[in-house]
């Protein structure tokens, strides 16, 4: 999570570690963020992720007043900014987030995919 050109936070997904299913990555640099600023709000911030932000993530993100957020690869599964819902500029919530996606797309796909083949 980065404003005004300042890392607020950095977090990577913990869900098997803590056995916690809100312990994605952007839930918790949402978390840490919202610490170190002394406020929910995080308008002007951007988030920088490398899938596709989840539906609950992209609650969280609204909620936060998250002013942008750039991600890798789409998450044909769970994406909940632009491959099955479109919940971050949806105009019938109370706040908009702007979504810059495929950024290094082909280098965050790979990346996940060594991850999960080498778990496996």
């Amino acid at each position: 999570m980065v404003r005004d050109g300042v890392v607020l936070s950095k977090a990577h997904n913990l869900r098997e570690a803590t056995k916690d299913p809100s312990a994605h990555a952007e839930i918790l640099a949402l978390r840490t963020a919202t610490s170190v600023s002394d406020s929910w709000r995080l308008s002007g911030g951007t988030l920088y992720v490398t899938k596709e932000p989840c539906i609950m993530c992209s609650g969280a993100i609204i909620h936060a007043r998250i002013s942008r957020v750039v991600y890798g690869c789409n998450d044909t599964k769970a994406g909940g900014a632009v491959s099955l819902y479109r919940i971050l500029s949806d105009s019938r919530l109370n706040h908009q987030v702007e979504v810059v996606s495929g950024v290094l797309e082909e280098e965050c796909a790979a990346l996940l995919q060594r991850f999960f083949r080498d778990r496996r």
